[in-house]
């Protein structure tokens, strides 16, 4: 009798001792799994095509990736072009943006999909603000140039190609930024002047990533910008505006954060 008392007293041990190894184990587990769905939103004056190296990078880690190719004709068809990329999505989405793409992502991020929002050297407005005027009391680089930013006589913008490289692009090899240069996006001249009716950084969690070398946006902007949405924020000492091409892999860690971090 002793023997047997003696081995249920053993086996009660050792069941005690695995169910609290398991909830140990379970409590070791992060809250909600990883979000695999990322959309990434251009800026003006380019188009999806320069995501790639943060699209090779996240897809090797086992995200699902998608690229809006937005109109650049108003803000509303780039909301709407991104609405239409979320609906495709199966599940929860981090919405990444560059540059004007931020504005975009702003509005287009109130969707119930879209758990976290990623600033990408990037413009964050707030409701009734638009990117122009913020822009004119934080003139950046390229503001200042005379003729480095020109417009059709029907209201597209460009920037000069001679001024590309060293504004847009000045930490890509020489011959890519030329390339870009040519095969610019002509932007409607309104897109920068509409003022957000929605800002979903303000109910969202927030990443914002500042190009400290930025020519395009002040980065005393993007600070700005961050700040006050408390995004969680990654400088980047000499990035040019083309950060997202040129340091894609600090760009995807950023990214990969949200990812794990947005619905915890």
């Amino acid at each position: 009798m002793k023997i047997l008392s003696f081995a249920t007293s053993v086996l009660t041990v050792s069941a005690c001792l695995f169910a609290s190894a398991n909830v140990m184990a379970q409590d070791a587990q992060p809250a909600t799994a990883p979000i695999k769905n990322i959309v990434l939103v251009h800026g003006a004056w380019v188009d999806g095509s320069g995501w790639k190296p943060v699209y090779d990078i996240l897809t090797k880690d086992g995200y699902h990736v998608t690229m809006v190719q937005e109109a650049l004709t108003s803000l509303d068809d780039d909301v709407a072009a991104t609405k239409r990329v979320i609906d495709l999505q199966d599940g929860p989405i981090i919405l990444v943006a560059h540059s004007y793409g931020g504005s975009v992502i702003t509005e287009a991020g109130v969707d119930p999909k879209v758990e976290g929002l990623v600033y990408v050297a990037a413009h964050a407005p707030a409701v009734g603000e638009d990117e122009s005027d913020l822009g004119k009391n934080m003139p950046s680089y390229t503001s200042k140039q005379a003729g480095a930013i020109r417009k059709t006589d029907d209201g597209y913008t460009y920037l000069n190609p001679a001024d590309f490289p060293n504004d847009f692009a000045a930490d890509l090899p020489l011959k890519q930024a030329k390339f870009e240069a040519q095969s610019q996006i002509l932007t409607a001249a309104r897109v920068f002047s509409a003022p957000i009716t929605v800002a979903a950084w303000t109910t969202k969690p927030s990443w914002g990533i500042v190009a400290a070398d930025d020519k395009i946006i002040n980065p005393d902007l993007e600070r700005f910008y961050y700040q006050r949405a408390h995004s969680r924020t990654t400088e980047l000492a000499g990035a040019s505006h083309s950060v997202y091409e040129s340091r894609p892999k600090e760009v995807a860690a950023v990214i990969e954060d949200a990812a794990k971090h947005a619905q915890q």
